[in-house]
């Protein structure tokens, strides 16, 4: 839970003794945890009002202690949550004025934009192309990229699966051993015959009259799925001769 910093300060407030840090120190300071980020990154949240760092008279960024709780707590939402920024923003703002509130969870599309629900709600989480980029730590053409390759694709609405994040994290990481997205097409194209044969058993749940039995093919797809996935790391692992921990 975000503590308020005493005194009232709010984010964006100078730490005390002048303990101020330069926006390098923030990203080492965080990468323990959010091995991904960046500095562009860094600023592109404080361009969306997520923190609000000083400004030395030569226009350098100087970031408080609070401010980089801060930081830690909108990567986390967008870890943990896949919360979209002005969600997570307004949900910061509210903590810091002392109002207890639930945290939200992105459940339904209005008019395009995502709605909060209650944490406990079922969710279909969905974020924007800026929230991608974003948490992804990539920029417009490398996304392009990805998108030509087909690891990535964006609903008719312009919005992201939130499970794209994950994949998004995972290209990114294999990237720094040399795997570029092209290469990663055949495995795109695994998953895909995986996702057929899964849909190919849960097909004549899905057409049934019954609901309930309609119901059920949800449940029974995300307990084929996970037995792929299974399998396909076993199978990954026995032909390298390696075994995960």
């Amino acid at each position: 839970m975000l503590q308020t910093p005493s005194g009232g300060a709010g984010h964006g407030t100078a730490a005390t003794d002048g303990g101020l840090m330069s926006i390098g120190t923030v990203l080492n300071e965080l990468r323990d945890e959010f091995p991904d980020i960046t500095i562009s990154k860094i600023r592109f949240l404080e361009s969306e009002g997520l923190v609000e760092p000083r400004r030395t008279p030569a226009g350098y960024r100087k970031f408080s202690a609070d401010d980089v709780e801060r930081l830690g707590q909108v990567l986390r939402m967008q870890r943990d949550h896949y919360l979209p920024l002005k969600v997570i923003r307004e949900h910061l703002d509210a903590m810091e004025r002392g109002e207890a509130v639930p945290l939200p969870s992105v459940g339904r599309q209005r008019d395009g934009e995502p709605v909060a629900e209650p944490a406990e709600g079922p969710t279909a989480a969905r974020i924007g192309r800026d929230e991608l980029l974003a948490a992804a730590g990539i920029d417009e053409q490398e996304l392009k990229e990805w998108e030509s390759y087909g690891l990535v694709a964006a609903f008719p609405d312009g919005a992201y699966d939130a499970e794209t994040v994950t994949v998004a994290s995972l290209v990114v990481q294999l990237g720094r051993f040399g795997i570029e997205p092209r290469h990663l097409r055949v495995m795109k194209a695994a998953a895909d015959r995986e996702a057929g044969l899964v849909d190919q058993v849960v097909a004549p749940l899905k057409r049934h009259r019954n609901p309930q039995t309609r119901a059920h093919a949800e449940a029974r797809t995300k307990e084929l799925a996970g037995l792929a996935v299974k399998l396909h790391a076993a199978l990954v692992q026995t032909a390298l001769g390696v075994r995960l921990p």
